[in-house]
């Protein structure tokens, strides 16, 4: 089974690696204050998880998970993830993340602006449209009726079956957005983001199967 390293093991973060775990896979946990206060979740989670530092966490992932705040970017360790797909789950909030021209005006999104950080890795957006409380409440088995999917989007083949496969043992389809570009698409205030999973809110999530995914990001212009 693939080891998942986890660069920010927060709310989505600690989702994805409740997820991971609960599928057979191992993680390694990091954050920015140090592997001793990840104790509590890392028990919760059991034998196939622990802890360490960002580095160590990148150097043990097979797949890597990115989700701290997009402010901070830079701090993602660059020469343990090369040649590695790594999943991005940010999104830009400048009123915590600061003003970041290129955002600003829409030349880049946000995924690129780490994909640039990372230029020998294969980033994959994906769980940043999603609230973290539905991420665990909507996984289903492959098949089930009522499954979810999510978007992803990256430039890479190979790195975006490594993470298709990985939804797919962890609970749900995906709808492939197309080049990392197109993460554009579902980023904050636009049809794809959040809604899909809401019902009369976030806690109360519904199913967002990919037709309904892909008809949200169809409906984000051009």
């Amino acid at each position: 089974m693939t080891t998942v390293g986890l660069i920010g093991s927060g709310l989505i973060g600690g989702s994805v690696a409740r997820l991971a775990v609960a599928a057979g896979h191992d993680v390694v946990l990091s954050n920015s204050r140090g592997p001793e206060t990840l104790k509590d979740l890392v028990e919760e989670l059991g034998p196939r998880a622990r802890a360490a530092t960002p580095s160590g966490a990148a150097e043990a992932g097979d797949l890597v998970v990115v989700s701290i705040p997009l402010g901070v970017y830079r701090s993602v360790p660059v020469e343990p993830l090369a040649g590695k797909a790594v999943i991005d789950t940010n999104n830009y909030y400048p009123q915590r993340d600061g003003q970041i021209p290129e955002l600003d005006d829409a030349s880049v999104t946000s995924s690129e602006l780490l994909q640039r950080h990372l230029p020998t890795s294969h980033v994959v957006k994906v769980f940043n449209n999603i609230y973290w409380k539905s991420l665990q409440t909507l996984a289903r088995p492959a098949g089930a009726p009522d499954r979810s999917a999510l978007a992803i989007a990256g430039d890479d083949t190979d790195a975006k079956a490594t993470v298709t496969a990985f939804l797919d043992a962890i609970g749900y389809d995906a709808v492939d957005a197309g080049p990392l570009a197109e993460g554009r698409r579902y980023q904050p205030d636009t049809p794809a983001y959040g809604g899909i999973y809401a019902g009369t809110s976030l806690e109360d999530p519904v199913q967002g199967n990919a037709e309904k995914v892909r008809a949200a990001l169809a409906a984000f212009p051009a």
